[in-house]
């Protein structure tokens, strides 16, 4: 016999509980289930608007007139006043199309599509791990508040001025606008002339107007503008801040007592029409800026020091006044000829003092004056004999002009002109002593006084005695270290100081290009792709750090099939000379060189300069690449960098950053060793090795 159990009213109502709590819980709906839902949803929405329409309102009858207009009444709308009062309103709100229902927020059915097992663990994830940075939190209510924000500033469409009636009524003339502004202020004062001359009666009235005008009008030209350019000017004109814009727009920068101010050109300069018409002839159109500021000194019988960029001109700047110097000396006899030189040239090496000697032939030998080299290499006795016959001008490298003295062979008893050239690369290659020992030797009775007289021109111009004047002593120089200041201070009297852009820096002419390319066989591969892609003319400079790496990159060069030669100190000084010819008359294509080459060697149009190894110093490095870009040319300089050169990167890339036609690159910019300039001895651990690299000491084999 089935018994049954009785209802256990406590299940019940556990079950039950079960049963409401699972149905509060959110359950998950497939996205197909949900796309069924939202689908019957929007049928059911559909069905309701529908069945709650009014009933449509039938078409108006139309009644054509024999005139051919259409009368158009609507047969089921009632007319009269109250028609009119109750159900116009009702018939125009019909018409209009049933607007959908609104939806719900975006907030709303996105927080009913998260489960409640999503939005827990977003907020776990927000607390541990805080906010997305992945997902912005930019919204439409933040931009429109912002909006709200009273903004200061005027609306450009909001400006209703017209453009005649900014500045007083009178338009600024555009830059470009001046020379066609100064041609019709001449053609209303040509039209004025021609009113006058063809209306004799009533043309003076309307030429005065015109006039008028066209005064006004240069008035306020000249106002806007300043007056007149620099270059439009007379030299009477030439105020004080016209000279300071001229030395502004060529970067002259002079100090020192009463300087005269700089040369505009070579007309305006104190030359003699001699030396004027060799200027012409050999082909110098513009002087240089060193030129206008040091030229104009030099003629006044002052002690110079000037401070100039490799490749700015500074050997025509000091040998333009010597010969203006000697020209008021007699010229020499057979008894003079043996007291020595008027004037004397001191350079650091052969190759530089070739090069002033064949620059002074140019301007020296159409006035009659003879030019002698002496420099290591080459016989003694050959230039013991050239000695002999007598020379105004003897340019020398230190080393050897000792020996000539010390052997008797030279006497520098009426020399009184003295300049040295590159002053600071003399005292990195140890001159300092054979400099001091020259400059010991000079005579003394015309020393200038270390008092004011020496800055007055008119007192030092003077003569001492029949061929006597005072001693002129003048210094150019890259850089200013102190054991240049230290000679500068014990030869020079109360020197003029004339320096052009910064010193140590580039020119602007030369565009830097960086690139990190570690061993050798990288660097001899990227050397290839840029001989090769035909964007650089000959003739090219490789420069490197040691002899042995000079003939080994030479000899890949020409495996790579262009013509090639050396120059490095191993060399015999006849071989130098082939070398350096061979590249300027365009026999070769590629020199590769030692820093031999990387001071005051002269090769014209060169294109491109590589260093294949950085240099050892930042102003090594600053007279290699200034090979290129010379006399106002561009060119482009391009460096293999490595781990050996840590302590140049800072230096190079303030270098890089202060020109304006070169970039820092991105390796460079973020390299840890650039962040800092190098310390010897400091936290900075110098790294010798790597990519055939300097020698030790940074001397670079040469």
């Amino acid at each position: 016999m089935d018994r049954r159990v009785p209802i256990d009213v406590e299940e019940r109502i556990r079950q039950r509980k079960l049963k409401e709590a699972a149905a509060a819980k959110p359950r998950f709906i497939p996205k197909k289930e949900r796309e069924r839902m939202a689908t019957e949803k929007k049928a059911k929405e559909e069905q309701e608007l529908k069945s709650s329409a009014p009933a449509a309102i039938p078409k108006p009858r139309s009644t054509t007139y024999r005139n051919g207009t259409v009368n158009r009444t609507p047969a089921a709308i009632p007319t009269g006043p109250k028609a009119m009062r109750h159900d116009h309103d009702r018939l125009h709100r019909d018409r209009e199309p049933a607007r959908a229902p609104r939806k719900a927020g975006r907030a709303d059915e996105r927080n009913k599509k998260r489960s409640y097992d999503e939005m827990e663990a977003e907020e776990i994830r927000l607390r541990y791990l805080g906010p997305r940075k992945d997902q912005s939190t930019f919204t439409t209510r933040k931009k429109k508040k912002n909006k709200d924000k009273f903004n200061f500033d005027w609306d450009p469409s909001e400006d209703t001025s017209r453009p005649e009636d900014k500045d007083g009524g009178r338009t600024a003339e555009p830059l470009d606008d001046v020379e066609r502004t100064k041609q019709l202020i001449a053609e209303k004062r040509a039209f004025a002339a021609t009113i006058k001359q063809k209306d004799p009666e009533n043309g003076a009235l309307r030429a005065r107007q015109v006039l008028e005008w066209a005064d006004m009008r240069e008035r306020y030209l000249n106002r806007k503008s300043g007056g007149k350019k620099w270059s439009d000017k007379s030299l009477d004109e030439m105020k004080e801040r016209d000279w300071r814009i001229f030395k502004e727009n060529f970067g002259i920068a002079t100090k020192g007592g009463a300087i005269p101010n700089p040369m505009r050109s070579w007309e305006e300069s104190d030359l003699p029409p001699k030396i004027l018409d060799t200027i012409s002839h050999v082909g110098y159109k513009e002087p240089t800026p060193i030129q206008r500021a040091a030229i104009p000194i030099a003629l006044q019988a002052r002690d110079l020091i000037g401070v100039a960029v490799t490749g700015s001109g500074k050997t025509a700047a000091f040998l333009l006044p010597l010969l203006v110097y000697i020209s008021d000396l007699p010229s020499l006899t057979e008894v003079s000829k043996n007291d020595g030189p008027y004037a004397l040239i001191l350079a650091p090496t052969r190759e530089l003092v070739q090069q002033i000697e064949a620059e002074a032939r140019r301007f020296a030998t159409p006035l009659g004056f003879t030019c002698v080299s002496i420099v290591g290499g080459h016989s003694l006795e050959e230039q013991a004999f050239a000695l002999r016959n007598g020379a105004e001008i003897i340019v020398a490298t230190p080393g050897r002009l000792v020996d000539c003295i010390e052997r008797r062979l030279l006497v520098l008893e009426q020399c009184c002109y003295i300049i040295m050239d590159e002053a600071d690369r003399m005292i990195d290659l140890g001159f300092e002593e054979s400099v001091n020992k020259i400059l010991d030797a000079l005579p003394v009775t015309n020393e200038k006084p270390d008092t004011e007289e020496a800055e007055d021109s008119r007192l030092m111009s003077r003569q001492l005695s029949f061929k006597d004047k005072y001693r002129q002593t003048m210094m150019y120089t890259a850089t200013m270290p102190p054991l240049v200041e230290k000679i500068a201070k014990k030869y020079l009297r109360r020197p003029a100081t004339v320096m052009i852009g910064n010193a140590g820096e580039a020119v602007e002419t030369v565009e830097q290009r960086v690139e990190f390319v570690a061993g050798e066989d990288k660097r001899k591969k990227r050397l290839h792709e840029i001989l090769a892609s035909d964007h650089y003319q000959p003739p090219i400079i490789v420069f490197v750090n040691i002899k042995r790496n000079c003939e080994m990159v030479a000899r890949d060069i020409k495996r790579m099939g262009f013509s090639t030669v050396t120059l490095h100190s191993d060399k015999t000084q006849d071989q130098r000379e082939a070398a350096l010819a061979s590249l300027r008359q365009g026999h070769i294509n590629v020199l590769v060189a030692t820093d031999l080459a990387g001071r005051g060697i002269d090769v014209p149009d060169v294109s491109l300069v590589v260093n294949f190894n950085m240099a050892p110093s930042i102003e090594a490095y600053t007279h290699r690449i200034g090979r290129t870009g010379r006399a106002g040319k561009s060119g482009v300089a391009i460096t293999f960098l490595g781990t050996e050169d840590k302590k140049v990167l800072y230096d190079l890339k303030q270098m890089l950053s202060k020109s304006s036609i070169s970039k820092v690159p991105e390796d460079l910019k973020r390299h840890p060793d650039a962040m800092q300039r190098y310390v010897p001895g400091g936290g900075n651990k110098r790294d010798e090795g790597g990519g055939g690299g300097f020698n030790k000491g940074g001397k670079g084999g040469w």
